[in-house]
């Protein structure tokens, strides 16, 4: 049922996908196809997608609330805006930026703010231990798509930490972090090398640094949350962070921790997105 609002609520929905995890072709396996799928239950619902950005900007009281959406995918692989690109197991992909614009394409005055935020993992070396490691060697978590992805207007970058602190990449002798664990990022020097470098990083190869930060796995470290981020964010360019919790942005929302929903962890079908979104 068509759901339109007269008096937007004060609330804001931030969808994620990762477009790296393909297992299949259909909705419960590929987030491509699942993100087409979603877009037309957004549309139906009344709901107007923008970016990520003009959510901060609202929870910043820099503009107005209303009924909207914010898409973002995490880790920063190719599959996230390179058309076509071929993925090692299952063929070639459409990317998520793709899908959007089709999407857009079909109806390009009501959706003409919509767009995508690409949480991106910074260190060159630790992409490519991931890469190796994790998929298939083929050069997915390279960044030669950045800047072009960027220069679409349709999609925006985020910082989703230098180097995910993630177990296939090789620890660095000088910070002393246990891989595998975000919440171990407990001390200024450990968050000044996952994300004060990350931002330095990201500003020198897109030409600006990002202003929202997601953290990796969804882990939220109390010193980051109530310390780090609160303290050095406006320094280093950040106005929030995002976490994988479920749930709503309300002009009350803690802007260091702000929910997403995941594709597949809190809904896995169209239905259940229109019951998640439609939720009081």
């Amino acid at each position: 049922a068509l759901r339109l609002y007269d008096d937007p609520p004060h609330v804001v929905h931030i969808l994620t996908y990762h477009a790296g995890l393909i297992d299949g072709d259909d909705y419960a396996r590929n987030d491509h196809v699942a993100l087409r799928a979603d877009l037309d239950v957004i549309a139906a619902l009344g709901l107007r997608i923008v970016p990520l950005q003009r959510v901060v900007d609202a929870l910043l009281g820099r503009c107005a609330w209303s009924a909207l959406d914010a898409l973002t995918c995490d880790d920063g692989t190719a599959f996230d805006a390179v058309p076509g690109r071929i993925h090692g197991r299952h063929g070639p992909q459409p990317s998520l930026l793709a899908v959007l614009q089709q999407w857009i394409d079909e109806d390009p005055h009501a959706r003409s703010q919509a767009s995508l935020t690409s949480f991106l993992i910074a260190s060159p070396a630790a992409r490519a231990a991931m890469d190796r490691e994790c998929l298939f060697d083929r050069n997915d978590l390279d960044s030669g798509w950045w800047v072009a992805a960027q220069q679409t207007g349709r999609m925006d970058f985020g910082n989703h930490s230098w180097d995910h602190n993630h177990p296939a990449v090789p620890p660095d002798p000088a910070i002393p972090l246990a891989r595998g664990d975000f919440f171990a990022v407990d001390d200024e020097a450990k968050a000044e090398y996952e994300i004060g470098q990350a931002q330095d990083f990201l500003a020198r190869t897109l030409g600006r640094r990002p202003t929202c930060f997601a953290y990796p796995y969804g882990h939220v470290s109390e010193f980051l949350r109530s310390s780090y981020l609160p303290r050095r964010g406006a320094t280093i360019g950040l106005e929030a962070a995002f976490t994988t919790e479920p749930g709503r942005v309300r002009p009350d929302s803690d802007r260091w921790a702000l929910p997403r929903s995941v594709c597949r962890w809190h809904w896995t079908s169209p239905d259940a997105l229109e019951a998640l979104l439609s939720a009081d």
